[in-house]
């Protein structure tokens, strides 16, 4: 007789394929879904056209006699490769992963550890995150562009109305497409990283079952390798748009102290869009790699809280603590004992998991020898993101946040001058 259960696995089993299908059309429509020669030229040759070409023909044709007072010729260059250059690193390094491990082994859905059942729902959950993060985002930054566009429209003339309202929507279309890659690559990264912090934090309902100690090491092996895995494959990915994000905001800062004219919303508001673009996509980047690093670095507390409430409550007879048939001690907790509120903030990352409740666990000095060589290793072993052996945390991130803020007082010292008389 097949289980009542089976149906509901197998639909939610469906509408994960389903989601992950969508997701991959999605994909596939900014070209990242690279999986033949025939798709990766026309890729190609559909971001040359659309992110550079497009663009290059809407500066050469907006051109006019009352915009060299507003020196938009000179900033619009500058603007373009900055974004056409951070949306190429994205469409590389994400259409390589896809390309070589799939979709669903580039998002780390594919564990076979025979409890997949659980995490479907929150894997939707997540995809439909990725969804409204993208669209949120875009849509603010897109009304900003627009409305950039339209006070540039209504103070410069280029001839023909026609000819203006052609120029506004196909600047409004590139703009578009190649925010939408390189916001989707930073998007797809954050996933990637939302989908290991479901695993990360089911660790500590791993513990709360009597298993051999021997399966939370091994348990605790695949959640490092993983992770080690999604370093590797996105290292290169942040690491190049990192840098180039930050060499596009100092020629910003440079281009805008160093002008000599004036600067004003329609010279300079592509600046102020681009660089909300780009600092959006970098942030995500960060927040998804230092909360990876914090849920694993947070594994050794975990681990240390189990072993110590195992220990003590195993050696508590009296209360709560009863006597098998063997002699040995089991722990039961008492009522409510172990709850706890969490916070939804990541501020808290290590009481973030749940606490250990074992009721069935023996205590014995083999068995103590081995839960302490556990915690030792999982102390020893924290892990985390990594870039070239770089630990991405908010150690990191803070050092990263104080050298920024150097660099651009010192742009600031050597552009802008104040003079006393």
């Amino acid at each position: 007789m097949a289980s009542p259960q089976l149906p509901l696995v197998q639909d939610s089993d469906a509408e994960l394929d389903r989601s992950l299908t969508t997701l991959e059309n999605f994909l596939s429509l900014l070209g990242f879904c690279q999986y033949t020669f025939l798709r990766a030229t026309l890729s190609w040759v559909a971001f040359f056209l659309f992110a550079v070409a497009l663009p290059l023909f809407t500066v050469e044709f907006s051109r006019c006699a009352g915009c060299d007072k507003f020196e938009i010729e000179t900033f619009e260059l500058e603007i373009l490769v900055s974004r056409a250059v951070v949306a190429a690193v994205s469409l590389l390094c994400v259409s390589r992963n896809l390309r070589k491990y799939g979709i669903r082994r580039a998002l780390f859905v594919n564990r076979c550890h025979g409890h997949m059942t659980q995490f479907r729902k929150q894997y939707i959950q997540k995809i439909r995150v990725f969804y409204c993060l993208l669209a949120s985002w875009f849509g603010v930054c897109f009304l900003l562009k627009a409305a950039r566009e339209v006070t540039r429209l209504m103070y410069l003339q280029h001839g023909p109305l026609w000819l203006s309202i052609v120029l506004f929507f196909a600047c409004l279309f590139s703009w578009s497409f190649s925010t939408l890659v390189f916001l989707s690559g930073c998007a797809l990264f954050h996933l990637v990283g939302n989908l290991q912090i479901i695993h990360f934090e089911n660790y500590g309902k791993v513990l709360e079952k009597d298993l051999d100690v021997s399966v939370y090491i091994e348990e605790h092996m695949s959640l490092t390798y993983d992770l080690s895995k999604i370093s590797h494959r996105f290292r290169i990915f942040l690491l190049l748009e990192f840098l180039i994000v930050t060499v596009s905001q100092f020629v910003t800062l440079l281009q805008t102290t160093e002008n000599q004219g004036i600067i004003n919303f329609i010279n300079g508001g592509d600046f102020a869009v681009l660089s909300i673009v780009q600092l959006v996509g970098i942030v995500l980047c960060l927040n998804a790699a230092s909360k990876i690093s914090h849920r694993a670095q947070s594994l050794g507390a975990i681990a240390s809280r189990w072993h110590a409430l195992v220990t003590n409550n195993s050696n508590d007879v009296s209360g709560s603590g009863i006597l098998d048939n063997s002699g040995n001690a089991e722990y039961c907790p008492p009522a409510g004992s172990l709850s706890v509120s969490y916070s939804e903030s990541d501020l808290e990352s290590a009481d973030y998991m749940p606490l250990p409740t074992n009721g069935q666990l023996t205590s014995s000095t083999s068995s103590y020898n081995r839960r302490q060589a556990f915690v030792t290793y999982v102390q020893s072993n924290t892990g985390g993101f990594t870039i070239f052996g770089w630990v991405v945390d908010r150690m990191l991130v803070n050092t990263i946040f104080f050298i920024e803020l150097s660099l651009v007082f010192f742009v600031l010292g050597k552009t802008i001058t104040i003079t006393i008389k």
